[in-house]
């Protein structure tokens, strides 16, 4: 890993502790640290229904767990069954863990790894205080997941492959822990276009998921060479409205907008 790659991880992991923490605004994806006072959670609600949450699960027990910092509801699009096992990679503090969790039932598990320890610690809190059982949570990384060979049947995640460096390695540990047949079910921001210089050195830009992304046409390339099967990446309907504040002072839907991504193993 380089120098500039270790950077960025050791941003990333500072700046979503700092979402937890409530110590400072400014540190998620889109600039955001949602929760607490109530124009926050206001705030985290309305963006979420804007990525496809619906009105249910955003009024569900699970809902302080939602900080507003994803970019799309990759259970939209994951059409999980009772008894399946799911990982969410960068679960956060286990919003979408949870959702999934009431979907695959007492039959199934939903496994949630983060590289940050306040997450995890916040999302063990939250499966604890809503007696959800069907859920674990891992410190661990999406590059290096702890978890075994074919062991998930769905992979879940919500804006958070773009933050790491090395995203062939994170499909690639993804088919290792899927089952055959498996499928990916992911939101994230897809690059349209090269930043400007000023955008792509802040490394806030990185860890608020703008200047981490990479164009379709990379990604397609990262998952065919993995073998991946029935790939889709779609534009989400309501991406101009998901991203539009991510970046002031420049028309930051010319150069980022979110996606849902699908394949099979």
């Amino acid at each position: 890993m380089t120098n500039k790659d270790l950077k960025i991880k050791d941003k990333v992991k500072k700046n979503y502790t700092e979402v937890v923490t409530k110590e400072k605004s400014g540190c998620g994806c889109g600039s955001s640290c949602c929760g607490g006072s109530e124009n926050e959670e206001a705030k985290a609600k309305e963006l979420a229904a804007k990525m496809d949450y619906s009105s249910k699960e955003l009024e569900s027990a699970f809902a302080e767990a939602n900080y507003g910092l994803g970019c799309g509801n990759p259970g939209a699009i994951a059409e999980l069954k009772p008894g399946e096992i799911v990982l969410d990679l960068g679960c956060g503090a286990g919003f979408d863990v949870f959702l999934a969790a009431r979907k695959v039932g007492e039959d199934g598990k939903v496994i949630g790894v983060d590289m940050t320890a306040a997450m995890i610690e916040k999302a063990k809190a939250n499966a604890k205080k809503n007696k959800v059982d069907n859920v674990e949570f891992i410190l661990g990384e999406i590059e290096d997941l702890p978890l075994a060979d074919n062991s998930v049947d769905v992979i879940i995640s919500n804006c958070v492959i773009n933050l790491s460096p090395a995203k062939k390695k994170v499909f690639s540990e993804a088919k290792r822990v899927l089952k055959s047949g498996g499928r990916l079910a992911i939101s994230d921001i897809i690059k349209g276009e090269e930043f400007p210089a000023a955008v792509e050195s802040d490394l806030d830009n990185y860890s608020s998921c703008v200047t981490g992304s990479i164009v379709r046409e990379e990604l397609l390339s990262i998952l065919k060479e993995l073998e991946f099967k029935n790939i889709e990446i779609e534009r989400k309907e309501h991406s101009d409205e998901i991203v539009k504040d991510w970046v002031s002072g420049i028309d930051i839907n010319k150069y980022i907008y979110s996606a849902y991504i699908s394949a099979e193993k």
